[in-house]
């Protein structure tokens, strides 16, 4: 259940995001459930989460990019390199608040 963002809200979360280390990597196993249930609690807990994929090529890494974003309901804000970074806003209490649309 990933949403569309406007630009002014991609810009903000890209600035929030900066300062972030990767909390998570996604290595050659590929999208597992116990690594697909581990971004679905740090996605809770964090909201904003840059993630390192290690894939050979650059079409192999936008392939699990967008998988992983699409299987964990989150919206890719940005992707520089073998990294990226998800957004989505927590289901019980939000810690980011976003510029309005």
């Amino acid at each position: 259940m990933s949403f569309v963002l406007t630009a002014a809200q991609i810009r903000f979360l890209r600035g929030q995001a900066h300062g972030l280390r990767a909390l998570m990597q996604v290595g050659g196993k590929g999208l597992t459930p116990p690594l697909l249930a581990e971004l679905d609690q740090v996605l809770e807990h964090h909201e904003l989460v840059k993630v390192k994929v290690a894939a050979e090529d650059r079409e192999a890494r936008d392939v699990l990019i967008g998988e992983l974003a699409a299987r964990s309901g989150a919206t890719l804000v940005q992707r520089v390199g073998h990294t990226a970074t998800l957004y989505r806003p927590a289901r019980e209490k939000r810690n980011i608040v976003l510029p309005r649309p």
